[in-house]
């Protein structure tokens, strides 16, 4: 395991955010989605492309509360620029369960 600081930690903005759309992001590699995520008036909506197809499908995405980093430098990923990073846990079988808060949050609340 890789140590790091907390001061190290706590440069990573990881933030509370609501799933606003969903659709499937067809020129990517892997399947996947394209979200936008809205973090708030201070933060706003964000792009993010997400391998989250063999657990979720879009009508279960729409309104569902995530965890992201915001303040990764976005990415070019095939013809859309991801601007977050939609957190969540590798299954052995490669499928992500979604990192979420088990209440509603505040959007762009930062994780404590």
């Amino acid at each position: 395991m890789n140590r790091i600081t907390w001061s190290e930690f706590e440069q990573v903005e990881l933030r509370v955010g609501t799933i606003v759309s969903a659709e499937v992001f067809k020129e990517a590699r892997q399947p996947a989605y394209l979200l936008q995520v809205d973090f708030g008036q201070s933060i706003g909506l964000k792009k993010s492309s997400a391998q989250i197809t063999a657990l979720y499908q879009i009508d279960d995405l729409i309104g569902k509360q995530v965890i992201a980093v915001i303040n990764f430098p976005p990415k070019q990923i095939g013809p859309i620029m991801s601007e977050c990073l939609v957190t969540g846990f590798y299954q052995d079988d490669g499928s992500v369960v979604l990192a979420v808060p088990d209440k509603a949050c505040k959007n762009g609340v930062k994780l404590a």
